[in-house]
């Protein structure tokens, strides 16, 4: 859970970098995928409770906020996506080893997010690779980032 809350706060620096920069559409980019690791750590937040249990909220590291492009920025966002997976099978498996079905089924909606996520960030890791010095190109997809918005999911 708290690392889903240092998440959101990853995802708002990487915003609060692209807003620096002037690519609001890159930033409203950011700012939708720290809204959705909220909603992530909430849902863990509201698991804990149902199952009788207290979340114990830490504080966490800081967050980069310097990249040297785009690209940098992104592949920093695929990497920790990668981090959360992998976080996400070590709790899937102690789950599996404790039996613990409620637990097992609960987090295979995060293991069939991760995939959602790491497939969107390296899609979007090779786009950024293709228009390279393509100012169009790197202008139509912040236009195009600029019009994401967060739905939460239905349970």
């Amino acid at each position: 859970m708290n690392f889903e809350f240092y998440s959101s706060h990853v995802y708002l620096a990487m915003a609060a970098y692209c807003s620096g920069e002037s690519l609001d559409g890159f930033a409203n980019f950011f700012i939708v995928q720290a809204e959705e690791e909220r909603f992530h750590a909430m849902k863990i937040y509201k698991f804990l409770n149902d199952r009788g249990r207290r979340a114990t909220i830490t504080g966490m590291d800081h967050p980069h906020n310097e990249y040297r492009s785009m690209l940098h920025a992104f592949e920093q966002a695929y990497e920790h996506e990668q981090t959360v997976t992998k976080r996400i099978y070590h709790l899937s498996d102690i789950a599996l080893n404790e039996r613990e079905h409620a637990t097992i089924h609960f987090l295979k909606w995060f293991i069939d997010e991760q995939v959602e996520e790491e497939a969107m960030f390296d899609s979007i890791i090779h786009k950024l690779k293709r228009i390279d010095k393509d100012s169009n190109a790197f202008f139509v997809l912040d236009t195009e980032f600029s019009q994401r918005v967060f739905t939460p999911p239905a349970n």
